[in-house]
């Protein structure tokens, strides 16, 4: 039957197809089903997507989309070991970008800077005064230095400047505030409103 040869007196339905019927149906002894393998089997079902156990397409395609990975800093590490093995601070002095980059501790300005409290071995102390000024120091670098007699100048990352965080002070927290530090304000005072019984209209 042709397609232009279906009418109302034919009927447009074609007939169901009856499986498992034997070899005298028409579809075979395996019914359709062919021979051995998941699709022969009772309960079979896989994904559309599934390509037969090899790599799926929607895998071998690159990956495109946000990541956090671009915002994140960056930083040119140097310890106080790597200052006190170095000819040009052996006897102390000032300690920053453009001094560490002369003496080939660093190689650029293209990262921000962090000095850590990595001695040499056998030692627990400093006995040299340096006046640092970098990006980050971390605490046991800091007390290290200032328990010499040097200072610490903490300049800060982009992140900290952006968040209001001083490095300098003993409160590093956040002071600028952001959406979500609002929010956790906001829900703390719906709270203590709660306890005591109060109602908080909206402005």
């Amino acid at each position: 039957m042709m397609i232009h040869e279906i009418t109302a007196l034919a009927g447009k339905n074609k007939k169901r197809k009856r499986v498992g019927r034997g070899q005298g149906s028409g579809h075979g002894k395996t019914a359709g089903r062919g021979s051995k393998g998941a699709g022969s089997r009772a309960g079979n079902s896989r994904l559309f997507p599934f390509e037969g156990g090899q790599m799926p397409f929607f895998r071998r395609m690159p990956k495109m989309g946000f990541t956090n990975a671009n915002f994140m800093t960056h930083f040119w590490i140097v310890n106080l070991r790597d200052l006190l093995a170095h000819d040009d601070f052996k006897k102390g002095g000032t300690v920053n970008i453009d001094a560490l980059i002369k003496a080939g501790l660093v190689r650029d300005t293209s990262r921000d800077l962090k000095i850590l409290g990595a001695l040499p071995d056998g030692e627990d102390s400093l006995k040299i005064k340096f006046e640092v000024e970098a990006n980050r120091v971390s605490d046991p670098a800091r007390i290290l230095i200032e328990g010499a007699g040097g200072s610490v100048k903490e300049t800060g990352t982009r992140r900290d400047r952006v968040r209001g965080v001083d490095r300098n002070s003993d409160d590093r927290s956040p002071k600028n505030q952001t959406k979500k530090r609002r929010r956790r304000e906001i829900q703390e005072i719906k709270y203590e409103a709660a306890a005591k019984g109060e109602v908080i209209k909206k402005k």
